[in-house]
């Protein structure tokens, strides 16, 4: 891995903002080189922070820079993509309008949307508002992300009408699994009983009730020129690098779509904390976004989520004795607290917020790469700061981890290298694995020979193309051509008995690759002329 040794430490840090100290635990005094210490083991060109404790904003700061190679620093107000923080936001939409009456929880989602429909009629029949928030509908993890991950030309309606050609990997509420489509049908489901787009109702009843000025719901990336942070991702898993390609994800905007920055974010916090109270009007009267009994709601443990073991000895500490997801929200316990949580994934950008309400302490991080571990180091050195925790040494543990996880990787890779025949021939002909193949849910993806050569096009999705490289037998592996997606995939050909193409099956080759690239769960068969 090729270490980002491009800055000193005088760079490293940036300060915006002057608090008093007093408010922060002894053990923080030297958190900008603790920071800085993140950023160089981690690669992380640029981070930002936002801590809240007790109705006030105790610590906001940016450190490093906003695109690597370039002088702009980070700062307490840089926007970065929020990615599946935003579910929070979606979540709080629906409960302002529960508040005044015009939705439950418990509303069919086909008595709001006639035209919903998913792959069983049950499922179809009894799925509620809530069922679209909790990750129980019986899809597989990441089902059906690939229509609009990376940026597609569907619109929201069309993804959610494409809903019903998903297989359900599991029964309706039996398990948690992590899925992104359902947001954006919630999304439909908040213009259609607020008659205002999803954005709109976000910026005019949330945003602006917050004070969050510098928060968005757009489709468009910040720019370096906006104070905005850049995206950056290890090309090949190895080479750090600014993405170029622009994402906008506004097909599915309610899973993931906000810009924010620490500065606005802090406010949300507080706001959450507060159980739902806005900060005193002119009038002096107490203001609410949404009432304590709909936060109680939003952070009730709704869909159990499986406790795995830990990768890594180190992190023991931070396995939970119970998980689960509210509304929007991730539940779980730290070091005996409850904690209320979500993380968000974004080409070249991941973050986490964390709240402990019986503390009524709030921690952001934001970063411009694609690395959890520096997140989660930064978040866990400010909580056991404030619980007064045994020392635990963050960074190295989140270090040894995110090593294990690329050497079982490379095992994983080796292990194909050895299985590969010598000299291997495809089965046929390149021309004959050329087509248009369908698949019921995503829609059409070309192969075409050129010039000696496969290419695999996506119709749909820009971003995906890419050559496929013979491996052996019927198997191929698609190189796409925007190295910074990191999701190289298996493509198998099955043949039926006159060897003409029957059914083509894909999965990730690697286990890094974002669980988004649902590969596996297409089918695609040749197309009907």
């Amino acid at each position: 891995m090729k270490k980002f040794h491009s800055f000193s430490l005088a760079v490293l840090w940036f300060l915006t903002v002057t608090f008093a100290w007093a408010a922060l635990p002894e053990r923080l005094n030297d958190l900008d080189a603790q920071v800085a210490r993140v950023l160089k083991e981690f690669d992380v060109p640029g981070l930002a922070i936002a801590i809240v404790k007790d109705g006030e904003v105790v610590f906001e700061r940016g450190y490093g820079v906003r695109r690597l190679g370039e002088p702009a620093v980070v700062d307490a107000h840089t926007r970065f993509a929020i990615a599946s923080n935003t579910k929070a936001f979606t979540a709080t939409a629906l409960a302002i309008l529960m508040d005044e009456g015009k939705v439950h929880w418990t509303d069919r989602v086909i008595d709001l949307l006639p035209w919903f429909q998913l792959s069983d009629p049950y499922v179809t029949r009894e799925m509620t508002v809530r069922d679209l928030l909790v990750h129980r509908s019986g899809l597989s993890l990441g089902a059906g992300d690939l229509l609009f991950w990376p940026t597609t030309t569907y619109t929201s309606e069309e993804i959610a009408q494409r809903l019903r050609y998903l297989p359900l990997a599991t029964s309706f509420r039996a398990n948690y699994a992590y899925d992104n489509v359902l947001y954006g049908v919630a999304g439909l489901a908040i213009q259609k009983v607020s008659g205002k787009p999803w954005a709109d109702f976000l910026r005019e009843r949330i945003f602006a009730s917050v004070g969050m000025t510098e928060t968005s719901a757009m489709p468009v990336e910040p720019t370096a020129d906006n104070n905005g942070a850049s995206g950056h991702a290890k090309f090949e898993f190895k080479d750090l690098r600014p993405i170029a390609s622009v994402v906008a994800f506004e097909n599915n905007a309610p899973a993931g779509a906000i810009f924010s920055n620490v500065h606005d974010l802090a406010k949300w916090m507080l706001v959450q904390l507060d159980g739902g109270k806005l900060p005193a009007g002119p009038d002096g009267r107490e203001r609410r976004l949404f009432s304590a009994a709909r936060q109680k709601e939003m952070w009730s443990l709704v869909t159990p989520i499986p406790i795995g073991e830990p990768s890594v000895a180190a992190l023991a500490a931070v396995r939970p004795n119970f998980l689960g997801y509210g509304h929007g929200w991730n539940l779980a316990d730290f070091r005996s607290r409850r904690i209320v949580y979500h993380t968000g994934g974004w080409p070249g950008m991941v973050s986490r917020l964390t709240l402990v309400p019986d503390l009524k302490l709030g921690v952001v991080v934001l970063t411009n790469q694609e690395v959890g571990a520096a997140f989660q180091a930064v978040t866990l050195d400010v909580l056991d700061a404030f619980l007064n925790a045994p020392m635990v040494d963050w960074v190295a543990a989140y270090a040894e981890q995110e090593k294990k996880g690329a050497a079982d990787a490379d095992a994983g890779w080796a292990k194909h290298v050895a299985a590969r025949q010598p000299n291997p021939k495809p089965a046929l002909p390149l021309a004959r694995f050329a087509g248009r193949f369908h698949d019921a849910w995503y829609g059409d993806v070309l192969i075409a020979e050129e010039k000696g050569r496969l290419v695999m096009r996506f119709e749909k999705t820009a971003l995906l193309v890419g050559e496929l490289e013979h491996w052996q037998q019927e198997t191929f592996i698609v190189h796409w051509r925007d190295r910074s997606l990191n999701a190289d995939a298996w493509v198998t050909f099955a043949l039926t008995p006159d060897a003409e193409i029957d059914q083509i099956k894909m999965a990730p080759v690697s286990p890094l690759t974002d669980f988004s690239f649902d590969f596996q769960d297409l089918l695609l068969r040749p197309a009907k002329k």
